[in-house]
């Protein structure tokens, strides 16, 4: 315990408790656990919201030069994905091993050079919980809850708050982190308008980073014929045969119902768009017994599990350990899911990922923030032509050079092998740019799984601003 500090006891566990004058609504409750990596400071626990929401979290400092090092929030998608998945299977400090009983150390984790939060939410994700079951169903709702917890988290660690915020997201965080970093940045507007700002801090958001995301689904609904008769991993052998043909028909009228959703932004028109697109598009796929979110492989889900990873379940083995709970601060009678059928249900009867999130990025791009779009090339459900195109048809001041851009080699200066391709505007060449596209090649919807050595190549690259055109 630090003399000065608050402390409370809560369900047997002993918390530093966080509340901050603004934001009377929300209180921080945290524990250092010693888990998956013991050698990097780590902090857990909850944002405590009035209305008995509760989010978790769970944040490891840099393995190196954790004071100068950038901040980056890592969001899993879903919706009712847990972001704890992306730490255990992707990009943290350990790796889920042996059928869940343990951890592995990642060589290269995303904490190798930038301090690191992962966040469950919306509320009743992964640890996350509610005191009455309520739930959050929209994207701009959660958006504003994320964005208490970055104040509370600045409040009392006032050492990361200058430091480069980068907010970082997959696949349904496509829809999130625009969302999330528009919140901030009128945030900061108003902050920089006031005369007293009360102890509320400007977040120091440098750049949003999209991981095969779904941000415009009128333009990436649009590639998913395109992807699946004529990608590098083609899921049907004849481009011209009936499966191609039939889903090509269908396209017409999922954009249709897309474009109705853009135009009149409501539950009645959006949540329709919804379920013609998923059923009429994505139907064939699943049923084709190839892994959606890697098409080079072949998914059992009676083996695989419903998302075609069995870490999924080793994940939920390791995390519903009590020895694990304890040390997170997570109370024992919590039961942890990789993946919420609840939370993705309540935003599926909202609409919410057929809204257009691409255009909550103009303002951020034109006054200075960075984009950062990757994809898998392997990934059939967030496919990289669908990426490409809602990038190049993104309306910002870097709108025309980025559309006279062509692909440039992204090698790995470790191996000096070519990682995949990359698009870049702004910067002149001497920076990593302001909106750049990068395909990455081998890699399904979760690049760092697929390819961890060039997912942290790419991510040092982008956060310290070096060119990825450079060998």
């Amino acid at each position: 315990m630090h003399v000065g500090k608050k402390y409370i006891k809560e369900g047997g566990f002993l918390y530093e408790l966080v509340s901050h004058p603004k934001f009377d609504d929300y209180q921080l409750r945290v524990t250092e656990p010693k888990l998956c990596d013991p050698s990097v400071q780590q902090y857990s626990g909850y944002l405590d919201i009035a209305e008995g929401k509760h989010l978790f979290f769970w944040f490891f400092e840099a393995r190196n030069s954790p004071k100068t090092a950038p901040l980056i929030l890592w969001l899993n998608g879903g919706p009712g994905g847990s972001s704890t998945t992306g730490l255990l299977l992707e990009l943290g400090p350990c790796s889920i091993a042996d059928s869940g009983r343990n951890t592995t150390y990642n060589p290269n984790s995303w904490n190798t050079d930038a301090n690191i939060i992962f966040l469950d939410q919306p509320v009743n994700v992964g640890f996350s919980y509610t005191d009455d079951g309520s739930k959050v169903n929209n994207s701009p709702a959660a958006g504003k809850d994320v964005y208490a917890f970055l104040e509370l988290f600045f409040y009392q660690f006032p050492e990361y708050a200058n430091l480069p915020f980068h907010l970082a997201a997959e696949s349904y965080g496509g829809t999130y982190a625009p969302n999330i970093a528009r919140i901030i940045h009128e945030q900061n507007k108003q902050l920089s308008h006031a005369r007293i700002t009360e102890g509320v801090r400007r977040i120091n958001l440098a750049s949003i980073i999209l991981a095969n995301g779904l941000t415009d689904p009128y333009t990436q609904m649009g590639s998913i014929a395109d992807y699946q008769c004529d990608g590098p991993y083609p899921v049907y052998s004849d481009p011209n045969g009936p499966e191609c043909q039939s889903l090509r028909s269908k396209i017409p009228t999922c954009q249709r119902l897309i474009k109705s959703c853009y135009q009149f932004n409501s539950r009645f028109t959006c949540v329709p768009a919804q379920l013609y697109c998923n059923t009429q598009l994505f139907a064939p796929l699943m049923k084709s017994g190839l892994n959606p979110y890697d098409v080079r492989a072949k998914c059992d889900r009676s083996k695989d599990g419903q998302l075609c990873y069995r870490q999924m379940d080793w994940i939920e083995r390791y995390m519903n350990e009590p020895a694990v709970k304890i040390e997170l601060g997570v109370h024992p009678s919590l039961r942890y899911e990789t993946y919420s059928k609840e939370v993705n249900q309540a935003f599926t009867r909202r609409g919410d990922g057929m809204h257009n999130s691409a255009l909550l990025l103009t303002d951020l791009v034109n006054d200075g923030v960075r984009l950062l779009v990757y994809a898998g090339n392997a990934d059939a459900m967030c496919n990289f032509i669908g990426n490409e195109r809602w990038v190049e048809l993104l309306d910002s001041k870097f709108n025309s050079e980025f559309a006279a851009t062509k692909p440039v080699p992204w090698i790995l200066k470790s191996t000096g092998k070519q990682a995949g391709e990359a698009r870049s505007a702004g910067g002149s060449g001497f920076t990593a740019g302001n909106v750049t596209f990068v395909t990455v090649f081998e890699a399904g919807h979760m690049v760092p799984y697929d390819q961890a050595e060039a997912a942290l190549d790419l991510i040092t690259r982008w956060t310290t601003n070096v060119p990825l055109s450079l060998h």
